[in-house]
Protein backbone atom coordinates (compact mmCIF):
# COMPACT_ATOMS: atom_id res chain seq x y z
CA UNK A 1 0.00 0.00 0.00
CA UNK A 2 1.46 3.31 -1.05
CA UNK A 3 2.14 5.69 1.55
CA UNK A 4 2.03 3.23 4.52
CA UNK A 5 3.87 3.53 7.20
CA UNK A 6 6.73 0.51 7.56
CA UNK A 7 5.48 -1.81 10.27
CA UNK A 8 7.19 -2.41 13.96
CA UNK A 9 8.36 -5.78 12.53
CA UNK A 10 10.03 -4.55 9.17
CA UNK A 11 11.94 -1.44 11.44
CA UNK A 12 13.21 -4.10 13.66
CA UNK A 13 14.39 -6.43 11.28
CA UNK A 14 16.24 -3.85 9.67
CA UNK A 15 17.84 -2.80 13.07
CA UNK A 16 18.62 -6.24 13.43
CA UNK A 17 20.35 -6.61 9.89
CA UNK A 18 22.23 -3.63 10.49
CA UNK A 19 22.98 -4.21 13.89
CA UNK A 20 24.51 -7.74 13.06
CA UNK A 21 26.95 -6.16 10.63
CA UNK A 22 28.09 -3.58 12.91
CA UNK A 23 28.64 -6.46 15.31
CA UNK A 24 30.62 -8.42 13.00
CA UNK A 25 33.04 -5.56 12.13
CA UNK A 26 33.46 -4.29 15.36
CA UNK A 27 34.84 -8.17 16.36
CA UNK A 28 37.21 -8.29 13.22
CA UNK A 29 37.92 -4.92 12.94
CA UNK A 30 40.63 -4.40 16.14
CA UNK A 31 42.53 -7.24 14.20
CA UNK A 32 43.19 -8.65 18.36
CA UNK A 33 41.34 -11.83 19.04
CA UNK A 34 38.06 -11.08 20.30
CA UNK A 35 37.98 -13.82 23.20
CA UNK A 36 41.69 -14.08 24.60
CA UNK A 37 40.52 -12.64 27.83
CA UNK A 38 37.13 -11.79 29.78
CA UNK A 39 37.66 -8.42 29.43
CA UNK A 40 37.39 -8.60 25.65
CA UNK A 41 34.64 -11.52 25.64
CA UNK A 42 32.22 -8.85 27.76
CA UNK A 43 33.11 -5.94 25.36
CA UNK A 44 32.16 -7.92 22.24
CA UNK A 45 29.16 -8.93 24.25
CA UNK A 46 28.44 -5.14 24.74
CA UNK A 47 28.76 -4.42 20.93
CA UNK A 48 26.20 -7.42 20.90
CA UNK A 49 23.63 -5.93 23.43
CA UNK A 50 23.94 -2.72 22.17
CA UNK A 51 23.31 -3.74 18.24
CA UNK A 52 20.41 -6.45 19.16
CA UNK A 53 19.08 -5.41 22.38
CA UNK A 54 18.54 -1.85 23.06
CA UNK A 55 15.50 -1.25 20.76
CA UNK A 56 13.46 -3.12 22.96
CA UNK A 57 15.61 -3.44 26.25
CA UNK A 58 17.35 -0.16 27.98
CA UNK A 59 21.00 1.00 27.21
CA UNK A 60 21.98 0.10 30.41
CA UNK A 61 21.17 -3.79 30.94
CA UNK A 62 20.36 -2.79 35.04
CA UNK A 63 17.45 -0.96 33.77
CA UNK A 64 14.21 -1.81 32.56
CA UNK A 65 13.57 -0.87 28.74
CA UNK A 66 10.27 0.71 27.32
CA UNK A 67 9.60 -2.91 25.84
CA UNK A 68 11.59 -5.64 27.56
CA UNK A 69 12.93 -6.17 31.26
CA UNK A 70 16.29 -5.16 32.44
CA UNK A 71 18.79 -8.09 31.27
CA UNK A 72 21.74 -7.43 34.12
CA UNK A 73 22.71 -10.87 35.24
CA UNK A 74 21.48 -13.28 33.11
CA UNK A 75 22.30 -16.80 32.99
CA UNK A 76 24.02 -18.48 29.57
CA UNK A 77 20.93 -20.56 30.24
CA UNK A 78 18.06 -18.08 30.15
CA UNK A 79 20.24 -16.30 27.34
CA UNK A 80 20.14 -19.95 25.01
CA UNK A 81 16.40 -20.52 25.98
CA UNK A 82 15.05 -17.06 25.72
CA UNK A 83 17.16 -15.46 22.31
CA UNK A 84 17.12 -18.93 20.52
CA UNK A 85 14.04 -20.26 21.24
CA UNK A 86 11.83 -17.88 23.13
CA UNK A 87 11.11 -19.78 25.77
CA UNK A 88 12.14 -19.83 29.57
CA UNK A 89 14.54 -22.54 31.41
CA UNK A 90 12.55 -24.74 33.00
CA UNK A 91 11.57 -23.28 36.88
CA UNK A 92 11.90 -19.63 35.37
CA UNK A 93 9.75 -17.00 36.09
CA UNK A 94 10.03 -14.16 33.48
CA UNK A 95 9.92 -10.65 34.85
CA UNK A 96 6.90 -9.83 32.23
CA UNK A 97 4.54 -11.56 30.25
CA UNK A 98 4.46 -9.53 27.26
CA UNK A 99 5.63 -12.26 24.85
CA UNK A 100 6.94 -9.40 22.61
CA UNK A 101 10.21 -11.25 22.00
CA UNK A 102 11.35 -13.03 18.92
CA UNK A 103 13.66 -15.58 18.87
CA UNK A 104 17.29 -14.16 17.41
CA UNK A 105 18.84 -17.64 16.50
CA UNK A 106 21.73 -15.99 14.32
CA UNK A 107 23.22 -14.67 17.61
CA UNK A 108 23.81 -17.72 18.61
CA UNK A 109 27.16 -17.80 18.49
CA UNK A 110 27.42 -14.55 20.27
CA UNK A 111 25.44 -15.58 23.55
CA UNK A 112 28.91 -16.34 25.44
CA UNK A 113 29.94 -12.94 24.83
CA UNK A 114 26.49 -11.14 25.60
CA UNK A 115 26.33 -13.08 29.02
CA UNK A 116 30.04 -12.41 29.70
CA UNK A 117 28.67 -8.50 29.39
CA UNK A 118 25.93 -8.88 31.38
CA UNK A 119 27.16 -10.81 34.55
CA UNK A 120 30.03 -8.19 33.84
CA UNK A 121 27.82 -4.94 35.63
CA UNK A 122 29.07 -3.04 33.46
Amino acid sequence: MVGRPPTLAILLAGALACGSVLVGALACGSGEDPGSSATALAKRGKAVYQANCIACHSIDPSQDGGVGPALAGSSLELLQAKVLRNEYPPGYTPKRTTGNMIALPHLEPELPALAAYLAAGE
